[in-house]
């Protein structure tokens, strides 16, 4: 992932900007308008959209609009009663990632990381700056910092394992963070959490990309089906962002929900995987 470093990064702060105008307007911009106000040349401005979603801006901000979400959901809703054949037991292919996870210990969760030494590093991501961590067993926490920086970012994660030893070492994690954005071998994980929370995750890994469901389908699908907002909270608390797809959960009413790093990656996110989808 290190060799597309730089090109991902300015690639995730031209289409934030883009972003910010398309939310900013009514109306659709053109090809033309959209480039002169990234001040791009409208061949260049087009080649970066299709290098990053691979469809015309034009697509793209479809893609945007508040009423993705609904479209999603009238599209592309995954329920999720056969979740256990989709990949609820940890392996097989899901998200289009190789990835296997396991959970820590009710114990292990409760003594806040005490014991744990978790490696950290910072990562360009096709979403901005993101915040990866592990420990010897993979990654525990994926954050992006683009809405937030760095400083919030850190000390929202590291509040969740308080007594763990936090060491940098971005080396030792990079293999399973390029497995995770770029597809080049497996990611695996190391889910650190509640019993509650960790049945949650598992929901949410077996939505495909480029699909959604809704906190009350997930609710359904863990057996609890009367508990919707706690559904929702641990939705919000997943610490490995993007590989634990929480962005793919959404309201009944199509409404995107909240997304804890910023609603502009959720989409950013969602419209992303659309575009790959729809590819």
């Amino acid at each position: 992932m290190q060799d597309h470093a730089s090109d991902n990064a300015y690639h995730y702060n031209v289409m934030r900007r883009a972003i910010d105008l398309i939310d900013a307007r009514d109306e659709t911009l053109s090809l033309e308008d959209l480039a002169r106000e990234m001040g791009m040349s409208a061949a260049h401005f087009q080649r970066l959209f299709s290098q990053w979603v691979g469809v015309s801006p034009k697509r793209y901000q479809q893609y945007l609009t508040l009423g993705h979400a609904k479209a999603l959901l009238a599209q592309r809703y995954t329920t999720l009663e056969a979740a256990d054949a989709a990949g609820l037991s940890g392996s097989g292919r899901l998200h289009d990632l190789f990835l296997r996870w396991e959970a820590m210990s009710p114990g292990e969760f409760a003594r806040k990381g005490a014991g744990l030494i978790i490696y950290y590093g910072w990562f360009d991501s096709p979403f901005g700056e993101a915040l990866a961590m592990g420990t010897d067993r993979g990654l525990c926490g994926v954050a992006f910092a683009a809405e937030f920086g760095r400083d919030v970012t850190m000390a929202d994660i590291r509040a969740r394992w308080s007594d763990a030893m936090y060491v940098e070492a971005p080396e030792k994690i990079a293999h399973w963070v390029d497995a995770g954005f770029e597809g080049r071998g497996e990611a695996v994980l190391h889910m650190i959490g509640a019993p509650f929370q960790i049945k949650v995750w598992e929901a949410l890994l077996a939505i495909p990309s480029g699909h959604v469901t809704t906190y009350s389908e997930i609710a359904g699908a863990i057996g609890n089906p009367r508990a919707v907002r706690a559904v929702g909270t641990a939705v919000g608390r997943n610490p490995v962002s993007f590989l634990i797809p929480c962005h793919r959960a959404l309201r009944k009413s199509g409404g995107l929900g909240g997304y804890h790093w910023g609603l502009p990656i959720k989409r950013a996110i969602l419209a992303w995987e659309s575009a790959r989808a729809e590819g």
